[in-house]
């Protein structure tokens, strides 16, 4: 073994966990809650597939997030896993407050005041979690409660700023539930004081990816992307689809953000649910066209909160985010609060791999994966490209690429190659983050030598790590010369010694 492999194999390869861990291109993410916040327990999920991580800083203290990070970063340190971790802002969430013995029950035609004056509620009086709601919303609109289970519609704005509305769809109204405006433009900012607290510790806690939540327009990321650059972070953003505006503007999100978040649950109540399917697909297309990640999310398979087998609706849904390209599958109470965590995580994991083992799988996207001419980065996509093509048709072992800026990682994930995919980097903070692109396994290497001499060492590590033998074919990408760090320009073709 070479001076410089012997380097990168500073932690005791668990071979078996580590083989078992990549065997799911379409990633994993899970939502860590009181049901799995304790070493053993992320670490099982770990074990089972998991590859990121989210935090939802819509609930708990910054002291307990930040034990959850230590310990993801333990993982990370003494097993063979590059685990990321993704903060999810609460952005401007809309809810009631408290409300009289926990609920109040109303039928149609029942007409309620909603007020930005804090108050216990009643069939009298409700408070609303946002102070310009009087001056937004118009008579006639709809506000949708509780993930649409209740629905008023507009009568009058009272000369106290109050809001009067009917009741369309009764029901149980409970406290803290969220509300919806579908025919509403909120004029709240993007960042609330909240999310601004947050994003500070998530920068102090250099967490690898953020997401940002209820995003409008591109103006949004802008403001984000701002207060990152301003600290310095590496952080990525993640930007949130889950209002009407977003979908009319997502060209311009997408090209703006790392990576997107198709998140269901909020989108299936701001537009009509027959919509959100074909959204879907259409979101996740643009994004493998972008080189961007998506991920899937919400109510994936939420029957096995208490539940130990998923509804076949929910292996479906499943299935297809993975047929259709999705990066990764979310899961949210599911794993935070379920009763079954790491059963949800292996299930979900079988779908994945049952689903890409398929003949139906990745077969009819080959003809809209293709470099674009008109992209600024044509030379190096399509030195990505072809070197995909090339490890299918010679049916490589390994597709390796090289990446400083993690942008020939993304690339080389999105032409959704037939060959296990490696990424080799000297930025450890791609490490972490490369965990989130579609069949990514991401490995520190910072050696500058030779072409060859990198290359060498790249599939020495691999062998060491059990992930390939003598004889295997691989082809590699790069660049030279080496020291000047241009964009991917080679594609080599070697067989394993």
């Amino acid at each position: 073994m070479s001076k410089n492999v012997s380097k990168y194999l500073h932690k005791e390869m668990d071979k078996e966990a580590a083989l078992k861990h990549i065997n799911h291109r379409t990633k994993i993410v899970a939502t860590v809650g009181p049901a799995c916040d304790q070493y053993d327990q992320i670490l099982d999920l770990v074990r089972a597939g998991v590859n990121v991580f989210r935090l939802n800083f819509s609930h708990g203290a910054h002291e307990d997030k930040a034990k959850i990070i230590e310990h993801i970063r333990n993982i990370n340190k003494t097993e063979p896993f590059n685990i990321a971790i993704l903060g999810d802002l609460q952005g401007p969430k809309l809810r009631v407050g408290e409300m009289e013995n926990g609920g109040i029950d109303v039928k149609a035609g029942d007409i309620l005041t909603f007020t930005n004056e804090k108050t216990i509620g009643t069939k009298e009086k409700i408070y609303v979690s946002y102070p310009n709601l009087h001056k937004d919303v118009k008579p006639g609109n709809i506000i949708l409660i509780d993930d649409g289970k209740l629905e008023v519609r507009v009568v009058s704005i009272t000369k106290s700023n109050d809001v009067q509305v009917e009741v369309t769809l009764g029901g149980r109204l409970s406290s803290k539930k969220g509300i919806n405006l579908p025919d509403t433009k909120i004029s709240l900012p993007a960042l609330t004081e909240k999310d601004l607290a947050d994003l500070e510790f998530i920068i102090d806690q250099q967490l690898d990816w953020v997401a940002l939540s209820f995003v409008r327009n591109v103006k949004d990321i802008i403001i984000l992307r701002n207060k990152l650059e301003e600290r310095k972070s590496k952080t990525k953003i993640i930007a949130k689809i889950e209002k009407p505006e977003a979908v009319a503007n997502i060209r311009d999100i997408i090209l703006e953000s790392d990576g997107i978040m198709i998140a269901r649950g909020d989108l299936g109540v701001e537009l009509p649910v027959e919509q959100v399917p074909l959204i879907q697909k259409e979101i996740i297309k643009k994004c493998i066209h972008r080189a961007k990640p998506v991920i899937v999310a919400t109510q994936m398979m939420e029957s096995m909160i208490d539940r130990v087998k998923p509804n076949r609706s929910e292996i479906t849904d499943v299935a297809n985010a993975v047929l259709e390209g999705a990066d990764a599958v979310m899961l949210s109470g599911e794993t935070a609060t379920g009763q079954h965590p790491t059963l949800v995580v292996e299930t979900m994991c079988n779908i994945i791999k049952e689903v890409e083992s398929s003949a139906y799988y990745n077969y009819d996207r080959e003809e809209d994966l293709k470099p674009q001419p008109h992209s600024p980065s044509f030379l190096s996509d399509a030195i990505c490209y072809n070197a995909c093509e090339i490890s299918k048709d010679v049916q490589a072992n390994a597709l390796i690429g090289m990446t400083q800026s993690g942008y020939t990682g993304f690339m080389l994930s999105s032409f959704r190659p037939k060959a296990p995919l490696y990424i080799f980097t000297k930025e450890h903070t791609l490490v972490n983050q490369l965990s989130l692109s579609w069949g990514v396994r991401a490995i520190y290497y910072a050696e500058e030598e030779s072409v060859d001499e990198i290359i060498k060492d790249q599939i020495d590590i691999l062998k060491e790590r059990g992930f390939l033998k003598a004889g295997d074919i691989v082809v590699n990408t790069g660049s030279t010369p080496v020291h000047l760090h241009l964009p991917t320009n080679l594609i080599k073709v070697s067989v394993v010694e």
